[in-house]
């Protein structure tokens, strides 16, 4: 979960992007609504939703959660590499020719 954002004014960038989008009139009243419980404008209301919810989407995609004995296997195969195969190194040389000379 975020943690609530410090909108002191030294931490505060100057909003000066514009977002600029259509949405329905029911969709539109309920944002309003919302924002009004909060007692924020709607503005403030819609961005900091939209914001919160690209954070939770790029944590979401970024971070690789892994069970107790997937880490330990992960980790022992950075630390303990096996040997590459004949077919991977067949699959480097290629590389090399193909990609690696352009």
């Amino acid at each position: 979960m975020l943690t609530i954002p410090d909108n002191t004014p030294e931490n505060r960038d100057r909003n000066t992007a514009r977002f600029n989008f259509r949405t329905t009139e029911r969709i539109k009243q309920t944002v309003e609504h919302a924002a009004a419980m909060l007692g924020q404008d709607t503005s403030t209301f819609a961005v900091t939703a939209a914001y919160e919810r690209a954070i939770e989407t790029i944590r979401a995609r970024e971070v690789t959660h892994l069970k107790p004995e997937d880490h330990q296997a992960f980790f022992e195969a950075l630390e303990h590499p096996a040997e590459p195969t004949d077919k991977l190194r067949h699959a480097f040389s290629q590389h090399k020719e193909k990609v690696s000379k352009r």
